[in-house]
């Protein structure tokens, strides 16, 4: 414990917690203030925050509100919290994660130390082939909808530290400024943006789904990352059994299965027979679904399998078509390489995983972009669309290394 403060926050433990935060966002909270800002007045920033944390008299300022269009044309809502409650919240994750991890299930894998969306997806798969049905399973509102007494409950049983209990409520009564200005108060839910909302949220279901999960149907498996989460079943009357059942505990514990997106999925590959309306799913981004694939023979065969997600795809295109490649023909191709690889090589990391074949449809549509910046740089090939891939292609020939994709290829995905 400090000498002079009550409460057993080092201004080491403050300092550590920036330094995670720093790496991460710089959007700013309901005070306007900016990573880049905070940074600007640094000791005395961390020095008032560790004062108040240690003192005990912190109070955690209202959430922004921030609302993120989904692919499916909904609204994902974000809460985002100034950089100082970001920092204060950090203290308190570092202080909870080790211990809470050793008694999460070795299937959830969602913002975990060593777990990974790849991981999940790599399990998902294995299981798909071992077992013939899946059920998809979504979670209506998941972050907006956690009761509170039921997340305290859960945490009183892992943490007896007063102050991390009290601030752990204070942040789940913290009100919300919606985007009009208005404050809300909350009375569920913790904030989807919040640095110490994952690790609230993965207790929740930890005790909702994954403990009740493995004492009432020990024999199906299931990943979840985060508040999806896919089960496999042996039939579709255990499937449908167990959406049933699950509907009516995730229920007691105040959640809502969203009853479209629920779904029981038929694993169709080569060796199994009949039919069903609903034979694939899509998991973190990959949809899985029957796929062609190669034997070690070399035998064409049908198998039950992840890649890139249509949606994605479409999110995806939709980003290379916002850059407007063509306007930019000024720029030599190599500085175009420059700013563009990150994202790129982002994309081919994460969606390049699992069956990239899919992803190449991406990279064929970058390179026809790339094609119409050749055509408005150089005159002799406008409107000469043929010439202008022969030639973006003999120039991936010649600097294979320029772009992520033609790295793997030695040569563009077109012409």
């Amino acid at each position: 414990m400090t000498p002079d403060k009550p409460l057993p926050i080092t201004k080491r433990m403050v300092w550590e917690a920036y330094q995670l935060v720093a790496g991460n966002g710089k959007a700013a909270g309901v005070d306007g203030q900016s990573l880049d800002e905070f940074a600007q007045d640094l000791g005395n920033n961390l020095y008032k925050l560790w004062n108040r944390m240690a003192s005990g008299s912190y109070l955690p300022p209202a959430v922004k509100r921030v609302e993120i269009p989904k692919a499916n044309g909904g609204i994902r809502p974000l809460g985002i919290p100034t950089v100082a409650d970001r920092v204060a919240q950090m203290v308190v994750k570092q202080y909870l994660e080790p211990g809470l991890d050793r008694v999460f299930d070795p299937d959830s894998y969602g913002y975990r130390p060593g777990k990974s969306a790849h991981l999940a997806i790599g399990q998902t798969r294995k299981r798909c082939w071992d077992y013939d049905w899946a059920l998809d399973l979504d979670i209506k509102g998941f972050f907006d909808t956690i009761d509170h007494a039921l997340l305290m409950r859960a945490l009183r049983k892992h943490c007896q530290e007063p102050w991390v209990l009290l601030y752990v409520e204070r942040w789940l009564k913290a009100p919300v400024e919606m985007p009009g200005g208005a404050i809300q108060k909350r009375e569920a839910g913790t904030p989807q943006g919040g640095v110490v909302s994952p690790l609230l949220a993965n207790l929740f279901l930890h005790y909702a789904f994954d403990t009740w999960m493995r004492r009432t149907f020990p024999r199906i498996p299931f990943e979840r990352y985060a508040d999806d989460a896919i089960c496999h079943c042996r039939t579709r009357q255990e499937a449908e059994h167990l959406k049933a059942v699950l509907e009516k505990r995730l229920a007691d514990c105040h959640l809502t299965l969203h009853p479209q997106k629920t779904q029981v999925v038929y694993c169709k590959d080569s060796n199994r027979r009949g039919t069903h309306p609903q034979v694939h799913f899509t998991f973190l981004g990959f949809t899985f679904r029957p796929r062609m694939a190669k034997n070690r023979w070399g035998k064409l065969f049908t198998c039950f399998l992840p890649a890139v997600s249509p949606q994605a795809l479409a999110r995806m295109r939709e980003r290379i078509r916002s850059w407007r490649l063509p306007q930019h023909a000024p720029l030599p191709l190599a500085d175009i390489a420059r700013i563009l690889n990150p994202v790129l090589q982002g994309w081919w990391q994460y969606y390049g995983r699992f069956y990239p074949t899919e992803l190449w449809k991406l990279f064929t549509y970058f390179d026809e972009r790339l094609g119409a910046w050749l055509r408005r740089k150089y005159k002799p090939l406008k409107r000469h669309r043929g010439r202008s891939l022969r030639r973006l292609n003999g120039i991936a020939k010649r600097n294979p290394s320029l772009f992520v994709h033609w790295a793997r290829l030695g040569h563009a995905t077109v012409g």
